[in-house]
Order: C-alpha cells, then structure tokens, then sequence
C-alpha cells in the first residue's frame, strides 16, 4: 500500500531500461529480496523473456507451467495462476515467471492489461509491493508494466551511451505518466557498477542530476563481482555475501525506497 496508490493494490516498482547491460535483472532480485527482509510482502514479475530474474532464484518455468506472459494470451486471470510461492525461504519473494519460447505478445494490446491481472484477492490482499523486471525494449510489455507501475527505477551505467537510453526511456514514461487514468508518479535513476573516483561516472551523474534534478537520483551502486556469483548461485546477494558491498549498497537502496515511497505505510 502506498500515499498515491490504489487503495486495493501493491505498489508496483517497474525496473526499467530499454539498454541491456545495465544491472536492471540484479537490481530487481536484490530489490525484492531486500524488501521482502524489511517485512514487506513482495511479488516479483519477470517480464523479461530472457528469464533471468527466476533463474536468479534458481526457478525456471517448465514447458507447461503458467507464466507471467500468460496474461497476453490468455487474459488477466492468468496472473495469478502463474505465482510460485518463496517456499517459505527467508528473504525471498514469490515469483511470476517468464516465458522464454514466446514472450511476445501479438496484436493490440490493452495498456491496462495488467493493472487488471494485480486486480484480483490472490495478489490485493497478500502483497504489500510487486516488482516488475521489464523487457530492455519499448515495446508493449513495457508500456503494460509502466501503465500498472506506482513507479519506476531506471538502472543505469554512467556511461555516455547510457545516459542516452535513460533520456530515452524518461520520453517513455512521462508519456505513459500523461495517459488515461495514470498510476505512474514516481521515477528514480539509480547508477549501477559507480565510483566516486571515475572522472566519467561523477560528470554523467552530475550532467543527469542537473537535466532531471537531484530528488531522482538514487545513491549509487558500487562494483562488486560478488553480485554475479550471487547470481550464479541462484541467490540474492543478501545470502551469497551478506557482509560485501554489494548487500550493503542494496539493503541501502532498498530502504531508501521504503521510506521514500512510503512503502507498507
């Protein structure tokens, strides 16, 4: 539940970024895992068809298992057939999985496809946030999981070639803020594998802090290769190297979420 949300529904984080590469599938897990550490009920979506954000945890949807992107084929309902439950491990959050032989969906879809497939008591009245890891496109899964979205966090490289596709991506989503009915208030651009010692790094994230203001930009993400062996491990870093910088630059991001959006509040 959220200060802006739909009274009935989760707040809905879509972790974006139309450029791969960018810690978008680590940041989701690692969001989600550290919320759901802070008490907070969480479901993650993988809308990504690269399936990466189960296969963090070690889950991978079999051939005829439910999936998230089931929704396009087969309607809203189909959301909440595809949820898998954490089984009871701490730290985890229950996932929807991606379908990686046919993500995308064909013909006209629905923009609110998905604000509709969260509408149901399954997912109302047991999640407290659901955290979407988006497609690296601007197609329609992303436009479906902005239009449901509370908010976004765009993870990127600070990188000019990045700093490109964030000011492509900010196109996207004040235009998905403007539509009909919107639930998207809130972006934040979190800078990913960052040092304060690179020249580059801090000229690209004062350059973005100055075109879209120091309230949207997220403290830093520090390298750490302990975040892909957490990931090779099917863990989230929290369990992998609870003590590194990685877990601590997380735990960090997720409770300045929390208390930015006023997260379970």
């Amino acid at each position: 539940m959220s200060e802006d949300g739909d009274a009935a529904l989760p707040f809905v984080i879509a972790v974006a970024n139309r450029k791969g590469g960018t810690g978008k599938t680590t940041t989701t897990v690692n969001l989600a895992a550290g919320l759901v550490r802070l008490g907070l009920r969480t479901l993650l979506i993988d809308f990504d068809s690269q399936g990466h954000a189960g296969l963090a945890f070690g889950a991978v949807a079999g051939r005829t298992e439910p999936t998230a992107h089931g929704v396009f084929s087969n309607g809203p309902q189909a959301l909440e057939h595809a949820i898998v439950a954490s089984s009871g491990k701490p730290g985890w959050p229950d996932l929807a999985l991606a379908d990686t032989r046919s993500p995308h969906p064909g013909g006209v879809v629905a923009p609110d496809l998905l604000v509709r497939a969260l509408d149901v008591p399954r997912i109302r009245e047991h999640y407290d946030v659901v955290v979407i890891d988006t497609p690296p496109s601007l197609d329609a899964l992303m436009v479906t999981a902005l239009t449901a979205a509370n908010a976004a966090i765009v993870p990127f490289v600070p990188h000019p070639l990045s700093i490109e596709g964030v000011r492509q991506f900010s196109r996207v989503f004040f235009s998905v803020r403007l539509g009909a009915k919107p639930r998207l208030r809130h972006v934040a651009l979190l800078p990913i594998m960052a040092s304060p010692h690179v020249l580059v790094h801090r000229r690209m994230i004062d350059s973005l802090r100055q075109e879209f203001g120091d309230e949207r930009i997220l403290d830093p993400i520090r390298s750490d290769i302990r975040l892909a062996e957490a990931f090779g491990a099917h863990k989230p870093i929290f369990d992998y190297m609870p003590s590194g910088r990685g877990a601590q630059d997380y735990a960090a991001l997720t409770a300045s979420i929390v208390t930015r959006w006023k997260l379970g509040s």
